[in-house]
């Protein structure tokens, strides 16, 4: 019989290991099937959703264009429960989940069913994440992000609608500046400050922190670093000093979260839920489930947890794709490490930031600024869903960077090591 591969997920990672799978199994003429299940018919590009709650159309992909000639069967709707033990899925079908402006028409194929159970040989979970818990008093309850599509329709309905004149934007990670530079830009007449406990864009370089401050300067993006929010309600923040932050609307970017699914379906899990992986992103305590992006647990060449990021996220779709395909095939993969390369920064349309990274995420001094680096991270978003897409690119030309990556960190890290070994035998 057929080998069922089901990948749960299409953002980058699910997308990207079910079109190489597909490839695969094409090329190496295997008798292997693959479903992909989603709950809404388009593509998201997740890297672009501080654009969409500043209230910019940066258009929809649907699934369909991406899947055509593939042989892919696509199942719409919302995964509710893995039995690792039976190797089925639950998943509700009476409705996808995504907002009222995005529905598809009626009839739509896969919606007559409420329930559908579907059967595998091997899982590739790739369910991502969202918005993490709000853990601050009044979080949940007053304030806006731009962590899913709805979420950040949401955001730019309130600020079309309501005319705020002041924006607290809460996190001063990477997420953080995105959008409160977006919102500042699309918006001029707006109020926006950036409030973070620690310091903004503090895994930046120096030179990289110091261009990020100039822009939102430029901007008129007020920023308190520091500062610890003990509360929120409809009028702005408190603060655990005390004092307050007045602001009509409060955007929360305090972090991601995983769903519960892979730990209920008893799958190994970090403490924030993310199933542990090897390096072929398989789970480690169950061989017939693989797991990627933000979803799982990987540990890069430096040995710490790599970073939720479409970055990570479609090499770790394509070495697991790579992973069970070898395996239908009968053969033991053998995939070398990938690393991190630079991370992309959006500082509104007109700059941005690129910094470059070691193979461990840790920066080094080079940056590349402003309009070219506006256009450098263009280049690298429209690549990324060109390659989903079967566009222009190949999956292997991004692996054999990443990968370069790690094989020039870790020959350095061994030679640097041997060297402490040496001086200390002196």
């Amino acid at each position: 019989m057929s080998h069922e591969i089901l990948v749960l997920g299409a953002g980058y990672a699910g997308l990207a290991a079910a079109g190489r799978a597909a490839h695969n199994i094409r090329r190496d003429a295997l008798d292997a099937h693959i479903t992909l299940v989603n709950a809404a018919p388009d593509f998201v590009e997740r890297v672009r959703l501080h654009q969409v709650a500043a209230g910019q159309d940066v258009g929809v992909h649907p699934l369909s264009a991406s899947l055509d000639g593939t042989g892919i069967d696509l199942v719409l709707g919302r995964v509710e429960h893995v039995d690792t033990g039976r190797r089925t899925v639950r998943v509700s079908v009476a409705g996808p989940e995504r907002p009222e402006e995005q529905q598809g028409p009626e009839g739509q194929e896969g919606q007559a069913e409420p329930e559908r159970e579907i059967s595998y040989d091997t899982l590739v979970y790739a369910l991502g994440s969202d918005a993490g818990p709000g853990v601050v008093p009044g979080a949940a309850e007053h304030t806006h992000n731009a962590a899913s599509l709805g979420s950040a329709w949401a955001l730019a309905r309130r600020i079309r609608e309501n005319a705020p004149h002041s924006v607290a934007v809460v996190g001063g990670g990477l997420t953080g500046v995105e959008t409160a530079t977006e919102i500042a830009e699309s918006h001029p007449r707006l109020r926006v400050e950036l409030l973070t406990r620690g310091r903004v864009a503090d895994g930046l370089s120096p030179r990289g922190r110091a261009h990020v401050h100039r822009v939102l300067s430029r901007l008129g993006v007020s920023t308190r670093e520091g500062v610890s929010v003990a509360g929120v309600d409809s009028v702005g923040l408190r603060l655990a000093d005390g004092s307050r932050v007045d602001a009509d609307l409060v955007v929360w970017n305090a972090g991601f979260g995983v769903a519960t699914l892979a730990a209920e379906a008893g799958l190994t899990v970090d403490r924030d839920g993310r199933a542990v992986v090897d390096t072929d992103q398989r789970s480690v305590s169950h061989p017939d489930v693989y797991v990627v992006g933000d979803a799982a647990h990987a540990v890069g060449v430096h040995g710490d947890p790599q970073r939720m990021s479409c970055a990570m996220g479609l090499p770790m779709g394509w070495t697991a794709a790579d992973a069970v395909t070898a395996r239908v095939r009968g053969d033991e993969p053998e995939l070398p490490p990938f690393a991190d390369l630079f991370q992309c920064v959006s500082l509104g349309r007109r700059d941005g930031l690129v910094q470059f990274v070691r193979g461990d995420d840790s920066p080094v001094r080079f940056v590349l600024t402003g309009r070219p680096a506006a256009l450098y991270k263009e280049y690298i978003v429209a690549y990324a869903y060109g390659v989903l897409n079967g566009g222009q690119g190949q999956p292997d030309q991004y692996l054999m960077l990443v990968r370069w990556a790690a094989r020039h960190w870790l020959k350095r890290h061994s030679a640097r090591n041997r060297g402490a070994e040496v001086a200390g035998s002196v």
